[in-house]
């Protein structure tokens, strides 16, 4: 199957096969192992992609790095590939499934205490579908990237080209040393917490110096850039965190209690993708996201759900 005529390339036809090679360096991350993938040699896929580039003009992947990484238009033309290729299984074989897999991205805590029941009623629903879940250190979890088809992300989200909604809202925690004197209390406030350096992500996180009033903020703060390394920071008594319920309920950590905080707006939890047509199980999850949560919660699942770039 062709997909039209080339203009730089000789005058050479784009097939599906070079679609399925560029999604296959897309998921992978790699030549090496997109052309494992594919069962084809390394030169091959190389050479694949590149003819693809000439005939649209535009570079799809960064060579840069030793990871390859989708450039911006790469991210754009991944949607587009993707909704081609199934099609064009569905049309030549439509009894067998050809989804490919699902994948959601997260920095940390992914739904919280509703990912188990995502995932487990996911499966049962949508077996032809594999969701994968994908823990990535970045404000938007791989999704501007195009390491992802959507992504579970906390706070407010700015970034161009998204689409959002608020699945629900997590009151905040205060994550402190579990010998320290905070440790004991019942609850906390803000102003509690300005006594100690913020330990803050600033790679992935949500907590910033705003969300204290400009005449109160904490004297000090201590700058990691992932996860794992704000946990060891508050463990080691460097400081003290703010994050959502769900961190205390699914990542417990030595040397670190979380303690209830008064007076700190709640957290929304939002589903986001890219603008386009993205992957065709999208819909899907999105139902299946506020259908757990409103049952969990014991809602009807429209008061669950927030609306696009709407704050709860």
């Amino acid at each position: 199957m062709s997909t039209g005529q080339g203009t730089g390339n000789g005058g050479r036809s784009i097939e599906v096969r070079h679609l399925r090679a560029f999604l296959a360096i897309a998921d992978e991350g790699s030549v090496t192992r997109a052309a494992a993938l594919l069962g084809v040699t390394q030169p091959v896929v190389s050479r694949t992609l590149a003819a693809l580039e000439r005939h649209l003009g535009v570079r799809l992947v960064d060579r840069s790095t030793h990871h390859l990484a989708l450039t911006p238009e790469g991210v754009s033309f991944r949607d587009k590939a993707a909704a081609a290729v199934g099609a064009f299984d569905e049309a030549v074989d439509p009894g067998r499934p050809h989804d490919r897999p699902l994948r959601i991205g997260h920095a940390w805590s992914a739904l919280g205490p509703y990912t188990t029941p995502l995932l487990r009623a996911w499966q049962q629903r949508h077996p032809g579908t594999p969701l994968e879940l994908l823990r990535i250190d970045d404000r938007t979890a791989g999704l501007t990237r195009g390491e992802v088809d959507a992504a579970l992300l906390r706070g407010p989200v700015e970034t161009p080209g998204l689409v959002t909604e608020v699945l629900f809202t997590e009151a905040r925690v205060a994550a402190v040393a579990a010998d320290g004197p905070l440790a004991a209390r019942t609850s906390v406030s803000l102003a509690d917490l300005t006594g100690d350096p913020v330990v803050l992500n600033t790679v992935s996180g949500t907590t910033t110096l705003g969300l204290w009033p400009p005449d109160a903020r904490p004297a000090a703060t201590v700058t990691v850039a992932n996860t794992d390394d704000w946990f060891t920071a508050i463990a080691a008594g460097r400081g003290v965190g703010v994050s959502g319920t769900s961190t205390a309920r699914m990542h417990a950590y030595a040397g670190v209690a979380y303690v209830p905080l008064d007076d700190a707006p709640p957290l929304p939890v939002l589903l986001a993708r890219r603008d386009g047509p993205g992957h065709p199980a999208l819909p899907r999850l999105a139902a299946l996201a506020r259908e757990i949560v409103a049952r969990e919660q014991g809602t009807p699942s429209g008061n669950s759900v927030g609306r696009r770039g709407m704050e709860p």
